[in-house]
């Protein structure tokens, strides 16, 4: 039994190191985020969040290690065929948290579940993503997909052990893809048994994973715990996760100074309080920040106004000057960073510079804009959500840059993220969104997808049929020099259109305690992996 005195002192040491971004709870490590978690069906959810949540309670066929790369997690080992169209995957022993055997039908069922629930992840499935066999008709079918109809989508179990999934073209991310949420494996006795219940409450889940959730209120906190029943226990070295939900930057970081959370991101406004301490940390997220515009309303489906809208964007100033958070000015639609050509060159310095600033042309874009509408004033919606900084920064900031051409007007159609996204750009109730997006793997498509004609994320309803057949090339192209060129012919021509007009290529300031280890963060996929973090 401990003294008295050796009591007083650790309470001691705990009330010093609690202001200075350290603690010696080593059993919980404490996440803050702005967002919720939006559900924990990965056949349903498409949010970051979510899967930071889903990912800590499951594991895919693939994860990222402690170094961020890809690895064996529930297949021990793959077979591909010499065309390079079928993987075969020998699956590991491992359980589920209620003692069930994780089998290959676990995967072959959540597939077609996707599928059947429409989800907005489904064309993940299909020559857009991972370009499984059969599985883009099957997605046009959704819901009305016959049970015969399902069973020709190109995933089958041969055993419990034994998952083999035919493709329709040579897919060189493959093994990365099986990593994202959207391809995990789900328990078809437990979810079937939950039905409209599932993924909702920690007692409608169920983990192959590091850990399990116990409890969740939803816009408040998640809890999780150590799953015994993992296959891989003895490297996750910290019992408990707590995930504080929707904590405003400024209350996230007021918590951390307190001692209450071990992380927590920051947004611009905190940048200089924080900037310099050991706690600080500048990462970069990977997302591009962009503006859609719709094409199915005459003024914003006016080319020279799309170019003069992204001209008046002095994009260095607000990356330097406002957002101050290790942003980059985008110069494509593609990030720099994503992935390197066979030659070793990345994409961005391949494919070229698309966007700038330039008052002038603006104006000049602007003036011949007015013309072909027939006006001397346009008025333009620009949509955000006051809930996912920093787009509502960036609104603000492209408010004044726009209202500084002559003859334009600027309302600003304030909103949250979910109406954003799942209403007004669902149902076309817009003119110009304030949006974001993150790549799912290391690959130029993760991005170039967005252009074609009828993907589900196109919500301005874009359409080039040169486009279209260039990405049909893509996906079909096994040369991947040839593929390469091809893409950067994709990017050219929508940009060309401006079909989405980039702004910046997104960092983040987050601050972390200092004795806390082996928090896992990706700019690729799930953002962060919380298998390894250890708190010393």
């Amino acid at each position: 039994m401990k003294t008295v005195k050796v009591l007083v002192a650790a309470s001691m040491a705990a009330a010093l190191l609690a202001g200075c971004g350290s603690k010696t709870d080593t059993d919980t490590f404490r996440f803050a985020s702005e967002l919720d978690i939006q559900g924990m069906d990965s056949t349903v959810v498409d949010d970051g969040m979510s899967y930071n949540a889903i990912h800590a309670i499951t594991d895919g066929l693939t994860a990222v290690n402690d170094k961020g790369k890809t690895v064996p997690a529930l297949a021990k080992s793959w077979d591909v065929s010499a065309d390079g169209k079928t993987y075969t995957f020998h699956l590991k022993d491992a359980k589920w948290s209620n003692g069930d055997k994780v089998t290959a039908n676990d995967f072959v069922y959540s597939w077609k579940r996707i599928i059947k629930n429409a989800g907005n992840y489904a064309y993940m499935l299909g020559d857009d993503g991972a370009s499984v066999k059969n599985a883009s008709q099957l997605i046009d079918l959704g819901p009305k997909a016959t049970d015969e109809q399902m069973n020709t989508l190109g995933v089958k179990a041969t055993d419990d052990k034994t998952l083999v999934v035919e493709l329709n073209n040579k897919v060189p991310y493959f093994t990365d893809l099986m990593a994202f949420p959207c391809y995990f494996p789900q328990n078809e006795k437990f979810v079937e048994k939950c039905g409209k219940n599932y993924g909702t409450k920690p007692e409608y889940t169920l983990s192959n994973g590091a850990y399990t959730m116990t409890k969740w209120i939803k816009g408040n906190k998640a809890t999780f715990t150590k799953n015994d029943k993992y296959y891989d226990a003895k490297a996750v070295k910290t019992k408990n996760l707590e995930m504080f939900l929707v904590q405003d930057p400024k209350t996230a970081a007021q918590n951390f100074d307190n001692g209450k959370v071990d992380y927590a991101t920051i947004n611009s406004t905190l940048v200089d309080k924080y900037k310099g301490k050991d706690t600080f940390k500048a990462i970069r997220e990977g997302y591009l920040a962009y503006l859609i515009c719709n094409f199915k309303a005459d003024t914003t489906a006016n080319k020279n106004l799309r170019h003069a809208l992204s001209y008046a964007i002095n994009r260095k100033d607000l990356c330097d000057n406002i957002l101050k958070d290790g942003s980059q000015p985008a110069t494509g639609f593609v990030p720099a960073q994503l992935c390197k050509s066979p030659s070793g060159k990345d994409f961005r310095e391949e494919s070229g510079k698309y966007v700038g600033y330039d008052v002038k042309k603006a104006q000049e874009y602007l003036d011949a804009a007015k013309k072909e509408l027939g006006t001397d004033t346009i008025t333009v919606d620009l949509l955000y959500g006051t809930d996912e900084s920093p787009m509502d920064t960036m609104a603000e900031y492209l408010q004044g840059s726009f209202s500084k051409l002559k003859g334009l007007k600027v309302n600003m159609v304030a909103t949250v993220k979910k109406d954003r996204i799942y209403n007004r750009q669902a149902n076309g109730n817009y003119q110009i969104a304030c949006t974001r997006w993150g790549p799912d793997y290391a690959d130029p498509t993760t991005y170039l997808n967005l252009f074609l004609t009828g993907n589900q994320n196109n919500y301005g309803k874009y359409s080039n049929a040169k486009v279209d057949s260039l990405m049909k090339q893509v996906q079909a192209e096994s040369d991947l020099n040839k593929r390469w060129d091809l893409m950067t012919q994709v990017e050219k021509t929508a940009l060309d259109d401006l079909a989405y007009i980039p702004v910046f290529e997104k960092g983040a300031a987050a601050l972390k305690a200092k004795n806390v280890k082996g928090l896992v963060h990706s700019a690729v996929g799930v953002p962060y992996t919380f298998k390894y973090v250890t708190i010393k």
